[in-house]
This record gives structure tokens, C-alpha cells and sequence, in this order.
């Protein structure tokens, strides 16, 4: 096969710039079907360019978005990808389509520059979706927007990374998945978190997108009740590794659109024991850290799980992060689900009494609706 199934000339693409309402999509793939298969769903709506990943380098347009449909399981598909970084890079989506769904092909996605990642067979309506940006745009700047936009993919790329050590048994890099908190701490601190929740439903629904906009949310409860800089650092901490046990679960059970029967939500409860056991060999961990991981499951009534734990057993850490967590799961982006406002999710809160800390709740208000 040439360089592209559709390539466009100078004079096109000056066509394109006249008709901003068909963005263009730049499509990468390791096979001619791939490319054939992606660039047939594009057409009809995107000015699209394709080229295989084994050909020579030749669009020098900068397009919105680019998708890549490759098998990253092969060395040489990674090398090519990594060869065109600098023209990657400037686009303001990265879509990788992944065949094999699995934490590690997802984080090897993210280390490569994605803002998205789409696991499984290739779905129509899902690309559409995404490339049609269902969070809507960002009143930012631009230039704040790609600020806010590399926070979210160094975190990313960080909790990706913390999922392939759990599920490899490799190594953790604690520290580099603490430096990934402190910059959505940074972020929010200067931006406000509902820039923050934006940027984030842009990228890989499911498990992802939940560790991030539970970070998120955590930290800005955190400023507004304001706590030191310590627990703060603690707090972000706990977020981002709260969901690592997931990392030994099937993405299939984490991102399964519907009710979980019986045996998968079994599954599912496993993972705060699973986190806090890879976790707590870690010496760089602290005890209110593991604490917060292995509770943040827990009620104030004795509900929860792992241990059934009440009031008087449950820290404050894990208390916020409860909240934290119930709250982004509620507003988070699925594409089987309309996306919850959040003063419909601050009332379900406020609706579990008993369970969550009254006053906890009352505090989180301003989190919920103003900030």
C-alpha cells in the first residue's frame, strides 16, 4: 500500500480551512485493513488522511485529532509511533484503538502520547463519540488548555504505569505517581476543578478517568476545607493509588456497561484488600495512605467493605476520600450513559444518611455545585 489512503495536497487542506465544521483527522494504523476499516468510519463527517505506520512520514498538516489502530504488542509498531512524537504531540487528541484490552496495552497507549484509548473491537458510534468531544469545549485558552491537558496525561500516564506494575509485578514508582497528585493540586489550585473534570472526560473513560477525577475532586475538597499541606499531600496520595487493586481485575468486569451480576461484584470487592496487600510492602507508603486504600469502601453505619469498619474506626482521610469517590463515579463520562450533573449527584449524597459524615457533606457543597 502507498503512504495513505487519503492524502491531502496543500490545495485541500487549504479547502479544509475554509470548512472548519469538517475537522481534520489524521489516521495511522500497522495493517491496510485497519486504516481501511477506521478511514471508511470517518468520511463521511472528517476530512481524513491515512497513512500505514510501516510507510514513510509524509503529512506535514497538523491535524485535530489523530487515531491510531495499531497492535502495540509489536516493537516495531511502538518505534514508528515514537518516531513521529514531535507531529503527535501537537495534535489536540490522541485516540488509540487497541484491539486487546488489557492494562498493560492501555498504559503502553498512554506512555506513547494518547489522550484517549479505546480497548476492545473497533465501535462505530464510540469513535464518533469521541472525536466529537462529548465533554464540550473548554473556556480556557488555549494555551491553558494544553497546561491542563499535560496534567492530566502526566497523571495518566502515571496510573497507567501504577496498573502495569500491579498487574506485572514490577517495581512502583511511588514517587513518581506522588509527583503526577501534586500536579492536579498545582492545577486546581490555579484553575479550579471544574476545568479539571473537562479535560479529564476527554480521556479513556472507565477505571482512568475514575482515578483522575476522584484525584481531582478529593484535592479540591481538601483546599476548600483547608487542610494542610501535609494531609493534602496525603489526601492526593491516597487518590491516585485508591483503585490500583483494580489493576488485577478484567477491564471487561470495570468497564461492563449495565448491573454487575452477583460473581463480578464479588470480584469487583476485592480490590481494596488487593491494592493495600501490593501497597503495603512499599516503605514509601505511609499508614494513612494504606488506611485510606483498603477503607475507602467503608460506611459510617458498618456497610461497607472490606471489614464492616464503623464511625469511630474510620479516619478522616478515608472519610473525604469516600466522598470523593462516590461523587466522581456518579459524574463521570460513559459512553452508555448520559453524564450525571452534579447537583443531581450532590443530592444522592446528601441522601445517604447515616452513611457519610453529615458535616462532611454539608462542606462538600460548595465542591459539588460552586467551585
Amino acid at each position: 500500500m502507498q503512504n495513505a489512503r487519503t492524502i491531502l495536497s496543500p490545495d485541500q487542506g487549504a479547502n479544509r480551512e475554509k470548512d472548519p465544521a469538517r475537522c481534520f483527522v489524521h489516521v495511522l494504523a500497522d495493517t491496510s485493513d485497519k486504516l481501511a476499516g477506521v478511514c471508511s468510519i470517518l468520511e463521511e463527517r472528517f476530512v481524513v488522511a491515512g497513512e500505514r505506520l510501516d510507510a514513510e512520514a509524509k503529512l506535514s498538516q497538523v491535524p485535530s485529532a489523530i487515531v491510531i489502530r495499531a497492535e502495540l504488542r509489536d516493537v516495531d509498531n511502538i518505534a514508528a509511533i515514537k518516531k513521529r512524537a514531535g507531529k503527535l504531540a501537537k495534535a489536540k487528541k490522541r485516540i488509540f484503538l487497541l484491539e486487546h484490552t488489557s492494562h498493560v496495552g492501555i498504559s503502553q497507549a498512554y506512555a506513547l502520547g494518547a489522550t484517549h484509548v479505546l480497548p476492545g473491537p473497533l465501535n462505530r458510534n464510540k469513535l464518533l463519540s469521541t472525536l466529537s468531544d462529548p465533554a464540550g469545549p473548554s473556556s480556557a485558552s488555549p494555551g491553558e488548555t494544553a497546561q491542563s491537558d499535560n496534567a492530566v496525561e502526566a497523571a495518566a500516564t502515571a496510573i497507567a504505569s501504577m496498573f502495569t506494575a500491579v498487574a506485572l509485578g514490577q517495581p512502583l514508582d511511588v514517587d513518581g505517581t506522588r509527583e503526577a497528585g501534586r500536579q492536579i493540586a498545582d492545577r486546581i489550585a490555579a484553575r479550579g476543578l471544574s476545568e479539571w473534570l473537562t479535560t479529564v472526560r476527554r480521556h479513556h473513560e472507565g477505571t482512568y478517568q475514575h482515578c483522575l477525577l476522584v484525584t481531582g475532586v478529593a484535592v479540591d475538597f481538601g483546599l476548600s476545607l483547608g487542610v494542610g499541606r501535609t494531609d493534602l499531600e496525603r489526601l492526593y496520595s491516597a487518590a491516585m493509588f485508591h483503585d490500583i487493586g483494580k489493576a488485577q481485575i478484567p477491564l471487561a468486569i470495570l468497564d461492563k456497561p449495565g448491573r454487575l451480576d452477583a460473581e463480578e461484584r464479588a470480584l469487583i470487592e476485592t480490590h481494596p484488600v488487593a491494592g493495600y496487600d501490593f501497597l503495603k510492602g512499599h516503605d514509601k507508603i505511609s499508614p494513612e495512605i494504606l488506611d485510606a486504600v483498603r477503607h475507602h469502601h467503608e460506611y459510617l453505619d458498618g456497610s461497607g467493605y472490606p471489614d464492616a469498619l464503623c464511625a469511630e474506626s474510620i479516619g478522616d482521610i478515608v472519610r473525604i476520600l469516600t466522598i470523593s469517590d462516590i461523587f466522581a463515579a456518579l459524574i463521570e463520562h460513559r459512553h452508555y450513559k448520559p453524564t450525571m450533573p452534579r447537583a443531581e449527584a450532590y443530592e444522592i449524597l446528601r441522601g445517604m444518611g447515616g452513611k457519610l459524615e453529615k458535616a462532611l457533606v454539608t462542606s462538600f457543597k460548595q465542591v459539588a455545585l460552586t467551585r
